[in-house]
Protein backbone atom coordinates (compact mmCIF):
# COMPACT_ATOMS: atom_id res chain seq x y z
CA UNK A 1 0.00 0.00 0.00
CA UNK A 2 1.01 3.34 -1.13
CA UNK A 3 1.30 5.99 1.81
CA UNK A 4 -0.44 8.92 0.19
CA UNK A 5 2.11 11.18 2.19
CA UNK A 6 4.27 10.94 -0.36
CA UNK A 7 2.13 13.08 -2.84
CA UNK A 8 2.82 16.54 -3.37
CA UNK A 9 1.25 19.14 -2.55
CA UNK A 10 -0.25 20.78 -5.51
CA UNK A 11 -4.07 21.02 -6.70
CA UNK A 12 -4.60 17.96 -8.30
CA UNK A 13 -3.22 15.58 -5.23
CA UNK A 14 -4.58 17.73 -2.24
CA UNK A 15 -8.57 18.07 -1.10
CA UNK A 16 -8.89 21.98 -0.05
CA UNK A 17 -12.20 23.34 1.69
CA UNK A 18 -12.58 27.28 1.49
CA UNK A 19 -14.44 27.74 5.24
CA UNK A 20 -16.43 30.39 3.63
CA UNK A 21 -18.22 28.53 1.51
CA UNK A 22 -21.12 27.05 3.34
CA UNK A 23 -23.77 29.45 4.90
CA UNK A 24 -22.36 32.19 2.79
CA UNK A 25 -25.51 33.59 1.89
CA UNK A 26 -26.98 33.85 5.70
CA UNK A 27 -23.72 35.30 7.17
CA UNK A 28 -23.42 38.87 8.02
CA UNK A 29 -20.57 40.81 7.06
CA UNK A 30 -18.20 42.24 9.55
CA UNK A 31 -14.92 43.76 9.83
CA UNK A 32 -13.42 40.11 10.12
CA UNK A 33 -15.19 38.27 7.59
CA UNK A 34 -12.15 39.02 5.13
CA UNK A 35 -9.75 37.29 7.61
CA UNK A 36 -11.42 33.68 7.14
CA UNK A 37 -10.39 33.39 3.52
CA UNK A 38 -7.47 30.65 3.90
CA UNK A 39 -7.82 27.53 2.83
CA UNK A 40 -6.45 24.31 4.53
CA UNK A 41 -5.12 20.97 2.56
CA UNK A 42 -5.59 18.26 3.56
CA UNK A 43 -2.27 17.32 2.62
CA UNK A 44 -0.73 19.70 4.70
CA UNK A 45 -2.10 17.57 7.66
CA UNK A 46 0.53 14.67 8.24
CA UNK A 47 -2.11 12.28 9.46
CA UNK A 48 -2.43 9.69 6.52
CA UNK A 49 -5.42 10.87 4.51
CA UNK A 50 -6.61 7.36 4.51
CA UNK A 51 -7.51 7.30 7.82
CA UNK A 52 -9.81 10.00 8.27
CA UNK A 53 -13.20 10.10 7.59
CA UNK A 54 -15.32 12.89 5.69
CA UNK A 55 -16.53 13.58 9.54
CA UNK A 56 -13.25 13.73 10.47
CA UNK A 57 -12.31 16.06 7.71
CA UNK A 58 -15.43 18.41 8.00
CA UNK A 59 -14.18 18.91 11.67
CA UNK A 60 -10.73 19.32 11.00
CA UNK A 61 -11.48 22.45 8.13
CA UNK A 62 -13.78 23.77 11.22
CA UNK A 63 -10.88 24.87 12.78
CA UNK A 64 -9.38 27.59 11.15
CA UNK A 65 -9.48 31.35 11.60
CA UNK A 66 -13.12 31.73 10.96
CA UNK A 67 -13.88 29.70 14.11
CA UNK A 68 -12.38 32.34 15.68
CA UNK A 69 -13.72 35.79 13.95
CA UNK A 70 -17.20 34.03 14.56
CA UNK A 71 -16.40 33.89 18.26
CA UNK A 72 -14.83 37.32 18.60
CA UNK A 73 -17.64 38.39 16.44
CA UNK A 74 -20.46 36.72 19.29
CA UNK A 75 -18.37 38.79 21.99
CA UNK A 76 -19.18 41.39 19.82
CA UNK A 77 -23.15 41.91 20.02
CA UNK A 78 -25.74 42.60 23.19
CA UNK A 79 -26.77 38.86 24.22
CA UNK A 80 -24.45 38.36 26.94
CA UNK A 81 -25.64 35.37 27.67
CA UNK A 82 -23.53 34.20 24.81
CA UNK A 83 -20.86 35.52 24.88
CA UNK A 84 -17.45 33.56 25.18
CA UNK A 85 -14.33 34.06 27.42
CA UNK A 86 -11.64 33.59 24.92
CA UNK A 87 -8.31 32.01 25.88
CA UNK A 88 -5.69 31.07 23.80
CA UNK A 89 -2.26 28.59 24.28
CA UNK A 90 0.65 28.78 22.55
CA UNK A 91 3.29 26.10 21.90
CA UNK A 92 6.68 27.01 22.70
CA UNK A 93 7.91 25.19 19.54
CA UNK A 94 5.54 28.33 17.75
CA UNK A 95 7.38 30.82 19.47
CA UNK A 96 10.88 30.48 18.23
CA UNK A 97 9.20 30.88 14.30
CA UNK A 98 7.71 33.91 15.70
CA UNK A 99 10.73 35.22 17.05
CA UNK A 100 13.53 34.09 13.88
CA UNK A 101 10.27 35.75 10.70
CA UNK A 102 10.30 38.59 12.48
CA UNK A 103 13.66 39.31 13.77
CA UNK A 104 12.59 39.20 17.26
CA UNK A 105 14.05 38.25 20.85
CA UNK A 106 11.84 34.97 22.02
CA UNK A 107 10.79 37.23 24.88
CA UNK A 108 9.59 40.39 22.91
CA UNK A 109 7.86 37.42 20.31
CA UNK A 110 5.91 36.25 22.80
CA UNK A 111 5.05 39.59 24.41
CA UNK A 112 3.76 41.06 20.87
CA UNK A 113 1.90 37.72 20.09
CA UNK A 114 0.13 38.32 23.51
CA UNK A 115 -0.21 42.29 22.25
CA UNK A 116 -1.39 41.10 18.69
CA UNK A 117 -4.29 38.53 20.15
CA UNK A 118 -5.75 40.28 23.05
CA UNK A 119 -5.69 43.77 19.96
CA UNK A 120 -8.46 41.31 18.44
CA UNK A 121 -10.29 40.71 21.27
CA UNK A 122 -8.44 37.62 22.82
CA UNK A 123 -9.01 37.75 26.72
CA UNK A 124 -6.09 35.82 28.10
CA UNK A 125 -3.08 34.40 26.35
CA UNK A 126 -0.64 31.57 27.89
CA UNK A 127 2.01 29.74 27.87
CA UNK A 128 1.71 26.02 27.55
CA UNK A 129 5.16 25.50 28.95
CA UNK A 130 3.29 24.43 32.30
CA UNK A 131 1.23 21.64 30.56
CA UNK A 132 4.59 19.77 29.19
CA UNK A 133 5.66 19.90 33.18
CA UNK A 134 3.08 17.98 33.83
CA UNK A 135 3.45 15.35 30.98
CA UNK A 136 6.94 14.97 31.72
CA UNK A 137 6.55 14.25 35.30
CA UNK A 138 3.77 11.94 34.29
CA UNK A 139 5.74 10.29 31.73
CA UNK A 140 8.82 10.02 33.79
CA UNK A 141 6.87 8.03 36.49
CA UNK A 142 5.16 6.06 34.35
CA UNK A 143 8.24 4.70 32.99
CA UNK A 144 9.95 3.70 36.21
CA UNK A 145 6.84 2.20 36.64
CA UNK A 146 6.95 -0.05 33.17
CA UNK A 147 10.63 -0.68 34.04
CA UNK A 148 9.88 -2.24 37.31
CA UNK A 149 7.61 -4.19 36.16
CA UNK A 150 9.08 -5.57 32.84
CA UNK A 151 9.40 -8.84 33.49
CA UNK A 152 5.98 -9.26 34.83
CA UNK A 153 4.44 -7.55 31.58
CA UNK A 154 4.76 -8.49 28.50
CA UNK A 155 3.90 -4.83 27.20
CA UNK A 156 5.70 -3.03 30.05
CA UNK A 157 8.76 -1.94 27.61
CA UNK A 158 9.59 -0.59 25.33
CA UNK A 159 7.75 2.80 25.90
CA UNK A 160 6.98 5.23 23.35
CA UNK A 161 6.04 8.89 24.04
CA UNK A 162 2.48 10.13 23.36
CA UNK A 163 3.09 13.80 22.77
CA UNK A 164 3.12 13.71 18.91
CA UNK A 165 -0.53 13.31 17.55
CA UNK A 166 0.76 12.31 14.02
CA UNK A 167 2.54 9.52 15.31
CA UNK A 168 -0.31 8.77 17.75
CA UNK A 169 -2.68 8.51 14.64
CA UNK A 170 -0.71 6.27 12.75
CA UNK A 171 -0.21 4.19 15.58
CA UNK A 172 -4.15 3.89 16.43
CA UNK A 173 -4.84 3.35 12.87
CA UNK A 174 -2.35 1.63 11.43
CA UNK A 175 0.37 0.18 13.44
CA UNK A 176 -2.88 -0.80 16.26
CA UNK A 177 -2.52 -3.44 19.02
CA UNK A 178 1.37 -4.10 18.23
CA UNK A 179 2.54 -0.91 19.28
CA UNK A 180 -0.51 1.18 21.01
CA UNK A 181 -0.15 -0.67 24.57
CA UNK A 182 3.42 0.28 24.34
CA UNK A 183 2.18 3.81 23.45
CA UNK A 184 2.96 6.08 27.30
CA UNK A 185 -0.39 7.36 28.69
CA UNK A 186 0.42 10.86 30.14
CA UNK A 187 -1.76 13.30 27.69
CA UNK A 188 -0.04 15.34 25.41
CA UNK A 189 1.09 19.05 26.52
CA UNK A 190 -1.97 20.58 24.35
CA UNK A 191 -4.25 18.00 26.32
CA UNK A 192 -3.06 18.62 29.51
CA UNK A 193 -3.55 22.56 28.51
CA UNK A 194 -6.89 21.67 27.48
CA UNK A 195 -7.64 20.10 31.21
CA UNK A 196 -5.86 23.10 33.03
CA UNK A 197 -7.93 25.90 30.71
CA UNK A 198 -11.33 24.18 31.25
CA UNK A 199 -10.78 22.60 34.76
CA UNK A 200 -8.72 24.59 37.02
CA UNK A 201 -8.46 28.06 35.67
CA UNK A 202 -12.42 27.51 35.40
CA UNK A 203 -13.04 27.08 38.62
CA UNK A 204 -10.41 29.76 39.42
CA UNK A 205 -12.74 32.15 37.40
CA UNK A 206 -15.85 30.21 38.55
CA UNK A 207 -16.84 29.86 34.85
CA UNK A 208 -18.70 26.83 32.93
CA UNK A 209 -16.15 25.37 30.87
CA UNK A 210 -18.00 25.33 27.82
CA UNK A 211 -18.27 29.61 28.50
CA UNK A 212 -14.50 29.18 27.17
CA UNK A 213 -13.57 29.11 24.17
CA UNK A 214 -10.00 27.86 24.24
CA UNK A 215 -7.55 28.02 21.28
CA UNK A 216 -3.96 26.44 20.72
CA UNK A 217 -1.40 27.47 18.64
CA UNK A 218 0.77 25.06 17.25
CA UNK A 219 3.84 23.81 14.68
CA UNK A 220 1.54 21.42 13.27
CA UNK A 221 -1.98 20.54 11.62
CA UNK A 222 -2.29 17.02 13.21
CA UNK A 223 -3.09 19.10 16.64
CA UNK A 224 -6.64 19.93 14.91
CA UNK A 225 -7.12 16.05 15.15
CA UNK A 226 -6.16 15.33 18.05
CA UNK A 227 -8.42 18.42 19.87
CA UNK A 228 -11.41 16.00 18.52
CA UNK A 229 -10.49 13.01 20.03
CA UNK A 230 -13.53 11.87 21.70
CA UNK A 231 -11.60 11.26 25.04
CA UNK A 232 -10.76 15.04 25.19
CA UNK A 233 -15.00 15.44 25.39
CA UNK A 234 -16.64 16.14 28.30
CA UNK A 235 -20.28 15.32 27.84
CA UNK A 236 -21.34 17.11 31.11
CA UNK A 237 -20.65 20.67 29.19
CA UNK A 238 -20.99 19.59 25.83
CA UNK A 239 -17.43 21.18 25.95
CA UNK A 240 -14.09 20.24 24.41
CA UNK A 241 -10.67 20.14 26.08
CA UNK A 242 -9.18 22.76 23.33
CA UNK A 243 -11.88 24.29 21.39
CA UNK A 244 -9.94 25.08 17.86
CA UNK A 245 -6.14 24.67 16.45
CA UNK A 246 -4.54 27.23 14.73
CA UNK A 247 -1.10 27.05 13.40
CA UNK A 248 1.53 29.04 13.79
CA UNK A 249 1.34 30.12 9.56
CA UNK A 250 -2.21 30.24 10.31
CA UNK A 251 -1.44 33.59 12.79
CA UNK A 252 0.36 35.22 10.31
CA UNK A 253 -2.01 34.64 7.53
CA UNK A 254 -4.29 36.78 9.90
CA UNK A 255 -1.52 39.20 10.68
CA UNK A 256 -0.89 39.55 6.87
CA UNK A 257 -4.51 40.42 5.89
CA UNK A 258 -5.16 42.86 8.70
CA UNK A 259 -1.57 44.81 7.56
CA UNK A 260 0.04 44.58 10.89
CA UNK A 261 3.45 43.94 11.60
CA UNK A 262 4.68 41.87 14.86
CA UNK A 263 7.26 45.12 15.34
CA UNK A 264 4.50 47.53 15.18
CA UNK A 265 2.38 45.43 18.17
CA UNK A 266 2.20 46.75 21.60
CA UNK A 267 4.15 44.67 24.04
CA UNK A 268 1.54 42.86 26.76
CA UNK A 269 3.30 40.03 29.05
CA UNK A 270 1.93 36.62 28.88
CA UNK A 271 -0.97 36.11 31.28
CA UNK A 272 -0.98 33.06 33.96
CA UNK A 273 -3.34 30.19 35.14
CA UNK A 274 -2.72 31.77 38.47
CA UNK A 275 -4.62 34.57 39.64
CA UNK A 276 -3.54 38.05 38.65
CA UNK A 277 0.03 36.68 38.09
CA UNK A 278 1.80 37.71 34.67
CA UNK A 279 4.65 34.85 33.09
CA UNK A 280 8.08 35.87 33.27
CA UNK A 281 10.80 35.54 30.89
CA UNK A 282 10.29 32.10 28.33
CA UNK A 283 11.79 29.17 29.36
CA UNK A 284 12.01 25.62 27.86
CA UNK A 285 12.64 21.87 28.62
CA UNK A 286 15.81 19.55 27.74
CA UNK A 287 16.24 18.66 24.03
CA UNK A 288 16.94 20.19 20.92
CA UNK A 289 13.73 20.34 18.92
CA UNK A 290 11.39 18.99 21.04
CA UNK A 291 9.64 19.27 25.19
CA UNK A 292 12.36 17.16 25.76
CA UNK A 293 11.08 13.92 26.83
CA UNK A 294 14.27 11.82 26.45
CA UNK A 295 16.41 14.04 28.20
CA UNK A 296 13.68 14.27 31.46
CA UNK A 297 12.96 10.91 31.16
CA UNK A 298 16.48 9.63 31.12
CA UNK A 299 18.20 11.69 33.90
CA UNK A 300 14.92 10.97 36.17
CA UNK A 301 15.37 7.13 35.39
CA UNK A 302 19.08 6.59 35.17
CA UNK A 303 18.69 8.68 38.99
CA UNK A 304 15.40 6.57 40.55
CA UNK A 305 16.35 3.40 39.04
CA UNK A 306 20.41 2.99 38.94
CA UNK A 307 21.46 5.79 41.21
CA UNK A 308 23.57 7.68 38.71
CA UNK A 309 23.09 11.31 38.56
CA UNK A 310 23.23 12.23 34.44
CA UNK A 311 24.34 15.90 33.73
CA UNK A 312 24.79 15.77 29.82
CA UNK A 313 23.33 13.83 27.71
CA UNK A 314 25.50 12.50 24.43
CA UNK A 315 23.54 11.38 21.73
CA UNK A 316 25.03 8.86 18.92
CA UNK A 317 23.55 9.69 15.40
CA UNK A 318 23.02 6.32 13.56
CA UNK A 319 21.26 6.00 10.33
CA UNK A 320 20.55 9.46 9.87
CA UNK A 321 20.49 12.83 12.27
CA UNK A 322 16.92 12.22 13.06
CA UNK A 323 17.14 8.47 14.47
CA UNK A 324 19.83 9.00 17.15
CA UNK A 325 20.36 7.16 20.75
CA UNK A 326 21.43 7.28 24.79
CA UNK A 327 22.60 4.68 26.30
CA UNK A 328 23.81 4.44 29.97
CA UNK A 329 26.05 1.68 31.45
CA UNK A 330 26.45 0.49 34.67
CA UNK A 331 29.37 -1.80 36.04
CA UNK A 332 30.20 -2.57 32.49
CA UNK A 333 26.34 -2.98 31.28
CA UNK A 334 24.01 -1.14 29.34
CA UNK A 335 21.36 -0.63 31.50
CA UNK A 336 18.98 1.92 29.87
CA UNK A 337 18.76 1.83 26.08
CA UNK A 338 16.89 5.42 24.66
CA UNK A 339 16.19 6.70 21.14
CA UNK A 340 14.60 9.97 19.24
CA UNK A 341 13.08 8.55 16.25
CA UNK A 342 11.78 11.46 13.79
CA UNK A 343 10.12 11.28 10.77
CA UNK A 344 7.86 8.73 9.55
CA UNK A 345 11.10 6.49 7.70
CA UNK A 346 12.49 6.18 11.13
CA UNK A 347 9.18 5.05 12.63
CA UNK A 348 8.78 2.69 10.14
CA UNK A 349 12.58 1.10 10.83
CA UNK A 350 11.74 1.16 14.37
CA UNK A 351 8.51 -0.77 14.15
CA UNK A 352 9.75 -3.08 11.63
CA UNK A 353 12.46 -4.18 13.93
CA UNK A 354 9.74 -4.19 16.94
CA UNK A 355 8.04 -6.73 14.73
CA UNK A 356 10.76 -8.78 14.18
CA UNK A 357 11.50 -9.15 18.07
CA UNK A 358 15.10 -7.07 17.63
CA UNK A 359 14.11 -4.11 19.37
CA UNK A 360 16.51 -2.92 21.81
CA UNK A 361 15.48 0.32 23.41
CA UNK A 362 13.40 0.93 26.75
CA UNK A 363 12.00 4.24 26.18
CA UNK A 364 11.41 6.10 21.74
CA UNK A 365 10.59 9.52 21.91
CA UNK A 366 8.69 9.47 18.41
CA UNK A 367 7.79 12.40 16.64
CA UNK A 368 6.11 12.63 13.21
CA UNK A 369 7.97 15.70 11.47
CA UNK A 370 11.30 15.31 10.48
CA UNK A 371 13.59 17.92 12.57
CA UNK A 372 11.10 17.40 15.59
CA UNK A 373 8.27 20.13 16.64
CA UNK A 374 9.68 23.14 15.02
CA UNK A 375 9.87 21.94 11.60
CA UNK A 376 6.02 21.34 11.55
CA UNK A 377 4.51 21.92 8.30
CA UNK A 378 2.13 24.74 10.13
CA UNK A 379 5.33 26.71 10.01
CA UNK A 380 8.52 27.43 8.62
CA UNK A 381 7.07 25.86 5.32
CA UNK A 382 7.74 28.34 1.93
CA UNK A 383 5.20 29.01 -1.01
CA UNK A 384 5.47 25.68 -2.33
CA UNK A 385 5.29 23.28 0.50
CA UNK A 386 8.66 22.87 1.22
CA UNK A 387 10.84 23.43 4.43
CA UNK A 388 12.21 27.02 4.69
CA UNK A 389 16.07 25.59 5.58
CA UNK A 390 17.25 29.18 6.58
CA UNK A 391 14.32 30.21 9.08
CA UNK A 392 13.93 26.58 10.42
CA UNK A 393 17.90 26.80 11.13
CA UNK A 394 17.13 30.52 12.60
CA UNK A 395 14.24 29.01 15.06
CA UNK A 396 16.74 26.19 15.71
CA UNK A 397 19.13 28.64 17.39
CA UNK A 398 16.35 30.84 18.65
CA UNK A 399 15.38 27.65 20.84
CA UNK A 400 18.48 26.22 21.69
CA UNK A 401 19.31 29.65 23.71
CA UNK A 402 16.00 29.58 25.42
CA UNK A 403 16.96 28.93 29.24
CA UNK A 404 16.13 25.11 30.45
CA UNK A 405 13.87 24.65 33.72
CA UNK A 406 13.08 21.43 34.83
CA UNK A 407 9.75 20.35 35.48
CA UNK A 408 10.42 19.05 38.62
CA UNK A 409 11.35 23.29 39.99
CA UNK A 410 8.22 24.37 38.85
CA UNK A 411 6.10 25.29 42.31
CA UNK A 412 2.70 26.27 40.96
CA UNK A 413 2.67 22.35 39.75
CA UNK A 414 3.61 20.85 43.09
CA UNK A 415 1.39 23.18 44.25
CA UNK A 416 -1.37 22.04 41.66
CA UNK A 417 -0.80 18.30 42.15
CA UNK A 418 -1.31 18.78 45.91
CA UNK A 419 -4.80 21.20 46.08
CA UNK A 420 -6.30 20.62 42.48
CA UNK A 421 -5.51 16.98 41.75
CA UNK A 422 -5.52 15.36 45.39
CA UNK A 423 -1.94 14.06 45.24
CA UNK A 424 0.41 12.81 42.88
CA UNK A 425 -1.22 9.31 43.07
CA UNK A 426 -4.69 9.73 43.04
CA UNK A 427 -7.57 8.80 40.95
CA UNK A 428 -7.99 12.81 39.75
CA UNK A 429 -4.61 12.76 38.51
CA UNK A 430 -5.19 9.55 36.34
CA UNK A 431 -8.36 11.03 34.86
CA UNK A 432 -7.22 14.43 34.43
CA UNK A 433 -3.42 13.74 33.32
CA UNK A 434 -4.27 10.33 31.46
CA UNK A 435 -5.78 8.63 28.62
CA UNK A 436 -5.76 5.44 26.99
CA UNK A 437 -4.56 4.42 23.48
CA UNK A 438 -5.93 1.29 21.52
CA UNK A 439 -6.32 0.24 17.86
CA UNK A 440 -9.47 1.76 16.05
CA UNK A 441 -10.62 1.68 12.52
CA UNK A 442 -8.01 0.11 10.89
CA UNK A 443 -7.33 1.16 7.38
CA UNK A 444 -3.96 -1.40 7.26
CA UNK A 445 -3.42 -4.73 8.35
CA UNK A 446 0.17 -4.82 7.74
CA UNK A 447 3.64 -2.95 8.30
CA UNK A 448 4.59 -2.94 4.77
CA UNK A 449 3.61 0.98 3.95
CA UNK A 450 5.78 2.73 1.55
CA UNK A 451 6.95 6.01 3.25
Amino acid sequence: QECSKKQKNDDTQSTSVDPLSSNDGIEEKDEFHTLANAKILLSDCLACDNCMTSEEGARVFQQNQKELFRILNLNKKCDTSKHKVLAVSVCPQSLPYFAAKFNLSVNDAAKRLCGFLKSLGVHYVFDTTIAADFSILESQREFVQRYQRRNQEEHALPMFASACPGWIRYAERVLTNLVTSHICTAKSPQQIMGSLVKGYFARQQNLSPDKIFHVIVAPCYDKKLEALREDFYTALYNSQEVDCVLTSGEIVQIMEQKNVSMKDVTEVAVDSLFDEIKEGDVVRHDGKRSDGYLEHIFKHAAKELFGVDVKEITYKALKNKDFQEVTLEKDGETVLRFAAAYGFRNIQNMVLKLKKGKFLYHFVEVLACPGGCLNGKGQAQTEDGKPDKALLNQMEEVYAAIPVRLPETNMHVQKMYQDWLEGMDSKKVQETLHTKYSAVNQTASNLDIKW
